[in-house]
Formats: C-alpha cells, sequence, structure tokens
C-alpha cells in the first residue's frame, strides 16, 4: 500500500519516511540502550577506560531502523534490497562481535568482511556493469570485468576497515560519514544519479544523526563495530554508484588517513617487519588527543572541518 502511494505522492512520503528514520532511531535507542552489552574499555587507546560501562553496539537499533524505513518507504529493485541485506549481515557480525565475551581475532572480521565486499562487488558488476569515470580527467574507462570486481572488493573491504578503525572519539566516525554520505548525495544529484540510491543515503545520515543524539560528547552509548562496519559498508556502495569510485580518496579522505594509517603501519610491521611512522600514534585521532593536546571536541570540529573543505573542492570538480 505504501508504495502505490510513492508512486502518486512520492515527496510527501519521503519525507514522511525520513522523519520516522529519525524519531524511531531517538526512540529505539533511548528505549533499549540498557539490553546493549557494555563496553570494557580500551588499553591502548588514549583515555579508552573513559568508555568502560557505557553500552556498545548501539549501531545495531540505527542500522535496523534504516533497513526498515527503506524496506517501507522506498522502492526497492533487487539490487538495493541486496545491498540492504548486506548492511544488515555487516552490522551483525559487528554486533556479534560487541556482544562476545572474548572479542574476535583480526582474521575472522578479516574473512567476514572480505565476502561481504565479494558479494557486494559482484552485485554492483552484475546491475551496473565495469565502466567508471575518472572525474578529475572528465573520461570514461571500462575496466575488464575481473579487475574491476577485484577492485571494488579492495574498495569495500577497506572502507569498511578505515570506518572501523576511525570510531574512538565520541561523535567522531558518525560525524565524518555523515559529511562523506551527504557528499556523493550532492555528487550524485548533479550527475542526475541519485534516484532510489539517493533516498536510502538521506535515510541512512538521519539514522545515524539519531545515534548521534545520544553519542555527543560526553556520550551515553557506543556504536561499536556493528555501526562503524555497516558506515563504511555503506559508503563504500554509495561512492560505487556515483560511478566514480576513485572519489572515495577525497570525499572520505579523513575517515581514509585517521583509520588507515593503522592499518598500514601494522601490516608493514607484521608482514614485512618495515617499522614507519614511530613517533606517531595511531589512529590519528589518537595522536592530536595525546600528542597535541586536542580535546574529543576540538579533534571532532577539526576533522569535519578539514573533510567539509575537502569535500567542496570534490563536489566542484565534479562540476567542471
Amino acid at each position: 500500500m505504501i508504495h502505490l502511494l510513492i508512486n502518486e505522492n512520492y515527496p510527501i512520503i519521503a519525507f514522511i519516511g525520513i522523519l520516522f528514520a529519525f524519531v524511531c532511531t531517538c526512540l529505539f535507542t533511548a528505549k533499549l540502550k540498557k539490553y546493549l552489552p557494555t563496553d570494557a574499555g580500551r588499553d591502548f587507546a588514549h583515555d579508552g577506560k573513559l568508555s568502560a560501562g557505557k553500552p556498545r553496539g548501539a549501531g545495531i537499533i540505527f542500522t535496523l531502523v534504516f533497513a526498515a524505513s527503506g524496506l517501507i518507504f522506498a522502492n526497492l529493485s533487487v539490487e538495493l534490497g541486496i545491498y540492504i541485506f548486506l548492511v544488515v549481515v555487516e552490522m551483525l557480525t559487528g554486533y556479534l562481535d560487541d556482544a562476545s565475551d572474548k572479542p574476535w581475532g583480526e582474521w575472522k572480521k578479516g574473512l567476514l568482511d572480505l565476502l561481504v565486499a565479494a558479494v557486494a562487488a559482484i552485485t554492483y558488476y552484475y546491475f551496473n556493469g565495469s565502466t567508471i569515470a575518472l572525474a578529475m580527467l572528465g573520461i570514461e574507462v571500462t575496466i575488464p570485468p575481473v579487475i574491476f570486481i577485484l577492485l571494488a572488493i579492495i574498495l569495500v573491504w577497506a572502507s569498511i576497515n578505515v570506518t572501523n578503525c576511525a570510531d574512538g572519539v565520541d561523535g567522531l566516525s558518525g560525524t565524518l560519514t555523515i559529511i562523506t554520505l551527504g557528499t556523493i548525495y550532492i555528487i550524485s544529484e548533479i550527475q542526475g544519479l541519485g534516484g532510489e540510491f539517493g533516498f536510502l543515503n538521506l535515510i541512512f545520515i538521519v539514522c545515524i544523526l539519531g545515534y548521534l543524539w545520544y553519542n555527543a560528547t560526553p556520550s551515553l552509548l557506543l556504536m561499536g563495530d556493528a555501526g562503524s562496519r555497516a558506515m563504511g559498508f555503506f559508503i563504500s556502495i554509495a561512492i560505487l554508484k556515483t560511478g566514480s569510485p576513485f572519489l572515495y580518496l577525497l570525499v572520505a579522505f579523513v575517515l581514509l588517513v585517521d583509520g588507515g594509517l593503522g592499518l598500514v603501519k601494522v601490516s608493514l610491521i607484521r608482514v614485512f617487519k618495515i617499522h614507519i611512522l614511530k613517533n606517531t600514534r595511531t589512529p590519528l585521532h589518537d595522536h592530536v588527543r595525546k600528542i597535541l593536546g586536542w580535546s574529543n571536541t576540538q579533534t571532532v570540529f577539526r576533522f569535519a572541518i578539514i573533510q567539509i573543505v575537502i569535500s567542496v573542492a570534490a563536489v566542484y570538480i565534479v562540476m567542471m
């Protein structure tokens, strides 16, 4: 019935859907946070012990509200339905880790992320092909299918993990994700590619906003891996849907640098015994707080400002 109404009066239903997503996220978070597992604090993060005892895994709430809102208010294609399913799967892998007495190992989580990334990459290729735009050069290229799928898997896997690593300061990863998704939405509208996925993008943004209502410093609860992994996955699909995947380097620049430096540093040490950035704490948000003395609020605002400036430049590039 709702889908029939959407066809006749889509703007009003879409407006209601966005409000529905935000209000439900706020209400369910307030009512259900007491049932979430509690955080034990992180030994190696700056001020990591301050999070001890707070409910974590709140990503399960805003992700399920997003999925429900999409199913109710959006005219979903098979492709978009698969993406919503995969967002929920990625959230559940994170939540099960959040709720586990013994944290899952990196290899286990990495393999699960790889499987989700592979399904997402194949799905995208099946419905969209392997032609991409190079926005800075104003040209399109068609990549051989196997190479495209491998590159898409790398993009999805990397986005999941850098977003997860960037989650360590109240409001930081959520705020950066909103800026990134907002930028992607604007780019998609400029390109005329918004459509139904653009609506899902807006729903995801307001669901994160509902979560941030409770996560602003000093936070009442934490999204956990359930939220950060779902956000990272959705970002990767959103940038793929623009047809210009290399724009990820700009629209998610701060997430990539903040979370990615730690992944590169640890990987080089473990695999090649190469030590880099010896005087730099990672994730970078720990470095600026511990070494530079930034407060949590300064870290969130300054990182957000940097990303907004880069995002404005990215939008300008697309418009040219």
